[in-house]
């Protein structure tokens, strides 16, 4: 099961805890001495801004595949770092991300220099509401993020929030690609706890597999690989590059919404319980993709009411990012999260590149 770090940073010990935090998520990735001292210090720095500039907020940190997957290799994984908070916010952006801008009493690393250190660096902030920064550390690169081709332009990313602070989530998601296919999955296991876990991470474990096939029947394999667990939601969701078609498939209460210029559809599952009360048939829902699309999955862990805006719609805005605003925004300190709670989001590649 992969182990997920939840970190509320409400005092100067905490940030020591973010620091160990990303040290360990490196150690599980097999990131060498250099890179782990990056995420060893992006997370402090990330950490110090939470106190100095918002009163506190959150650390997550995991780990996760890149935001661009090339084909016919496997990916190397990456620390992911994400600061959220419900703090003033950021007036300038710009200035902040500028080498002279460095929070007081901190490491003077600044967000421009954690900018440049990650491979992917990323942060939403309105004023009033709050910031969210996403930063991820892999690797040094030995080639090309990605292999030319359509599927090129599609990126994904996620975030995966446990309950209660517990190392592991019930809830999973992953994404792969097969030439021209690229698949995103959630998966959420019944309940929570490692029992829960234990059946995401065989989903995940079987889509890892079925990269190739169509989202009915990756459900089919992944049902066959829950046997014997407690069962999970499935949803998965597949966009074929080269005809631009969106191919969806759902099991259980995992929310689906496609972003179509600006309007936002639901993606429906059959009700059921893959692993144990899987329905005979499987529908798949067909949909156009296009450049102007976001797709986003989620488990039962976000409210019922929650619904997208039209800033969950920006194609410019890393999805882990679009990710973690979600869960933000959709719970507070009067409207606690009461089960594991996973996000993640498929959108196009922006014309400039992630």
């Amino acid at each position: 099961m992969p182990r997920l770090w939840d970190v509320p940073v409400h005092d100067s010990t905490r940030v020591r805890d973010a620091r160990v935090a990303a040290e360990q998520a490196a150690a599980l990735a097999g990131l060498d001495e250099r890179r782990t001292a990056t995420s060893a210090l992006v997370a402090t720095e990330l950490a110090t801004n939470l106190l100095k500039h918002a009163a506190g907020g959150q650390v997550l940190i995991d780990v996760v595949a890149p935001s661009v997957l090339a084909d016919g290799r496997s990916e190397a994984a990456l620390v992911q770092v994400t600061a959220v908070d419900h703090g003033p916010g950021i007036p300038d952006v710009s200035a902040a991300l500028g080498d002279g801008f460095t929070t007081t009493r901190s490491l003077g690393a600044g967000l421009g220099t954690c900018a440049r250190l990650a491979d992917d660096f990323d942060l939403h902030s309105v004023p009033g509401r709050g910031t969210v920064v996403v930063a991820r550390i892999g690797p040094v690169p030995d080639g090309p993020a990605a292999e030319p081709g359509p599927a090129a332009g599609v990126r994904a990313g996620g975030v995966n929030v446990p309950f209660g602070g517990a190392e592991y989530s019930g809830d999973a998601w992953a994404w792969v690609r097969a030439g021209d296919l690229v698949t995103l999955m959630m998966a959420d296991g019944l309940g929570h706890g490692p029992e829960a876990a234990r059946a995401s991470t065989a989903a995940v474990a079987a889509m890892r597999e079925a990269a190739h096939v169509t989202p009915g029947e990756a459900l089919r394999r992944i049902d066959s690989a829950l046997t014997g667990t407690r069962g999970a939601a499935v949803a998965v969701a597949q966009v074929d590059t080269r005809t631009g078609v969106l191919r969806f498939a759902g099991v259980g209460n995992i929310g689906a919404r496609l972003c179509e210029g600006g309007t936002w559809r639901h993606l429906v599952s059959r009700p059921g319980i893959v692993g144990t009360h899987r329905p005979t048939t499987l529908r798949e829902e067909e949909a156009v993709w296009a450049d102007d699309r976001v797709l986003v999955l989620h488990s039962d862990g976000l409210p019922s009411r929650w619904a997208p805006t039209s800033e969950t719609c920006r194609t410019t805005t890393d999805p882990a990012v679009t990710a973690a605003v979600t869960i933000r925004d959709a719970s507070s300190s009067a409207r606690p999260v009461r089960d594991d709670t996973a996000v993640a989001v498929l959108a196009p590649v922006p014309p400039d590149g992630p």
